[in-house]
């Protein structure tokens, strides 16, 4: 589908050409007959999909849960912090400052967008992660049911060869390359979300995706840290795969950082509104009093004295479940060399983003401020 961007040929691990001799014979396995057992199996794997896959916080739980069950599988955690963003993304759209530049359609058209690709995401990776549970439970590969479920022949190569090789980070970068690559046919290029939403968005596109910091919040010293890195060029299925190796870096480099954030995600449940780690910022309450005001409140990351707090709803106040379409049945893998993304280039991202997400806050306050004093004025 691509070559890497690269001035050099990166050179292959023996684990990475064992890979790509699998990968050579995988590409086009033929599904295996299954024993009746085997059927059920598929069948429990999709029903336990179905019911956590209803919305964003059902999801985002899941992952969690899961990663506290295996803590082998680090996308699983990863993919729980990612998805918390999603679901600050989704009703930053009801929220105080970004409902005041965008159109009621507009933010339908993200809102589903942003929702299409969260549980296209999830009902693409958490079958796989239950193959692996119950292949751990039976002491049994059983990862020939991943080709019943529609996964990539390429995490069919990986999920094997992690069966034997254990390689944490190998299965967590894969599973980055499979979910962007998922993502880029189905979301992407599809011609209606290209329509409703980046053309659409032409104008606003980039301060709308601003706000797309993806945070990772945790406690030191009983005061809220925020890491995390910025998604600037989302059209760029390279630059994806690139920042999901970032933030995989931020989080797994860093071992008591990554015990903080566990700890945090654990005591603090999810709820979609970014009050969950700034409560000092948002409320899920709406404490603004009815009436026109011009003036800002933010400075620093600080309210301003006796100035109401910025509301960011729940989750099930902002946005009712989804109703989806089947997912596309195509398999994206069709070039050894993505796995050269599976090279460790040993890059040390410290995640500092607390600056650049403060001024986009303040950025987008003032934009909503000017835009109701204009329309006011008309």
């Amino acid at each position: 589908m691509f070559l890497i961007k690269q001035k050099k040929k990166i050179q292959l691990t023996d684990a990475l050409l064992k890979i790509k001799k699998e990968l050579n014979k995988n590409h086009k396995n033929s599904l295996v007959p299954l024993l009746p057992k085997e059927e059920r199996l598929l069948h429990e794997i999709i029903q336990n999909t179905i019911i956590h896959n209803k919305n964003n916080l059902t999801r985002t739980k899941a992952y969690l849960d899961f990663y506290q069950r295996h803590p082998e599988i680090h996308w699983a955690f990863l993919g729980h912090m990612v998805s918390r963003n999603g679901g600050w993304n989704m009703t930053d759209l009801k929220g105080e400052l970004l409902s005041k530049l965008v159109s009621k359609k507009e933010a339908i058209a993200f809102f589903t967008f942003l929702e299409r690709g969260n549980w296209l995401i999830f009902q693409d990776a958490y079958p796989q992660f239950l193959v692996y549970e119950e292949s751990m439970k039976r002491g049994q590969n059983l990862f020939h049911l991943l080709p019943h479920l529609h996964i990539s022949s390429f995490m069919f190569t990986i999920w094997n060869h992690f069966w034997k090789d254990r390689n944490p980070y190998l299965l967590a970068i894969a599973l980055i390359i499979n979910e962007q690559n998922y993502l880029e046919i189905r979301i992407i290029n599809n011609q209606t979300f290209k329509k409703q939403v980046f053309a659409t968005f032409e104008f606003k596109i980039q301060e709308i995706l601003s706000m797309n910091h993806i945070i990772f919040p945790y406690l030191e010293n009983n005061q809220i840290v925020l890491v995390g890195q910025t998604l600037n060029h989302f059209e760029s299925l390279h630059e994806r795969i690139l920042l999901g190796k970032r933030l995989y870096n931020i989080l797994f480099d860093h071992p008591e950082r990554l015990k903080k954030t566990v700890h945090w995600a654990i005591t603090h449940s999810h709820t979609g509104s970014r009050k969950d780690y700034w409560p000092h910022l948002f409320n899920d309450v709406n404490e603004g009093v009815p009436g026109v005001e011009w003036k800002t409140r933010l400075k620093s990351c600080q309210i301003e004295s006796s100035c109401p707090r910025f509301y960011s709803p729940r989750l099930p106040y902002a946005w009712k479940n989804s109703i989806h379409e089947k997912a596309e049945i195509k398999d994206w893998y069709t070039n050894w060399q993505v796995i050269q993304y599976l090279v460790d280039s040993k890059e040390k991202v410290d995640g500092e983003i607390k600056h650049d997400y403060c001024k986009t806050l303040e950025k987008l306050e003032r934009a909503g401020i000017a835009k109701k004093t204009i329309t006011f004025l008309n």
